[in-house]
């Protein structure tokens, strides 16, 4: 059986929606944390599919959080080999700075759920299924396009939505995977200043998560689908 690793830099930021698909796929799925003791020694070639979910740090955060560092490296080696690899939120942030991009604060945090707009493109294809749906942001960081990467998507407030290298390398800044998780309510609890430093009211966010999460979901669960069924 093919396998798939999942890298948690923080507990309440799983696979969430995107396990199904996965599983569908046929590989069998394993987790670790970045404070797993073991973290420090994983080979990140070896999995037949890695997936960096999100978390509350920055790609620039390397001084006060060594891990970031050698995630990076390794990761690089793996992106070298052009080894099947998806990055959500953070996790698109490293795969970025692993292809030589710069991350950096952007110009202003994108919370909630808002439409995306899909590139027609022939790589793109996967991410229709999301085209001007409304999707979850919780980001304040963006990145230049990586150098031999395409650009997927885009959004009013950030051109880099998601990106592509080749059919194995996929970077999502937005969050496709949550809207039916109960772990977004953690994320309220956890940064509610986010909430309010985009004017938004948790209520509503919170409605906007019962009302659009699902539909979403399903959309989200289609493109990974779509995207396995591509990739070498």
């Amino acid at each position: 059986m093919k396998t798939a690793l999942i890298i948690r830099h923080v507990p309440h930021e799983g696979l969430a929606g995107f396990r199904d698909p996965v599983e569908d796929a046929g590989y069998h799925v394993d987790r670790i944390d970045v404070t797993d003791p073991d973290f420090p020694a994983l080979d990140l070639r070896e999995p037949d599919l890695l997936i960096m979910m999100g978390g509350p740090m920055a790609v620039y955060d390397q001084h006060r959080l060594p891990w970031i560092r050698c995630q990076l490296r390794r990761l690089a080696v793996r992106l070298e080999q052009d080894r099947p690899t998806l990055g959500v939120c953070l996790g698109a942030q490293m795969i970025a700075a692993a292809l030589g991009a710069r991350v950096y604060p952007g110009p202003q945090k994108e919370v909630g759920f808002h439409p995306i707009r899909v590139a027609d493109a022939p790589a793109a294809a996967p991410l229709r299924h999301l085209h001007e749906m409304p999707v979850l942001h919780w980001h304040g960081d963006t990145f230049d396009l990586p150098p031999g990467t395409e650009r997927l998507a885009s959004s009013d407030r950030y051109e880099n939505q998601a990106f592509r290298r080749g059919l194995n390398i996929l970077g999502l800044q937005f969050h496709a995977e949550m809207g039916r998780d109960e772990r977004f309510h953690v994320w309220t609890s956890e940064w509610p200043e986010d909430v309010e430093a985009t004017g938004h009211d948790l209520d509503r966010l919170r409605a906007d998560h019962e009302r659009l999460g699902p539909p979403a979901v399903s959309a989200g669960q289609a493109m990974i689908a779509d995207w396995l069924a591509e990739i070498d």
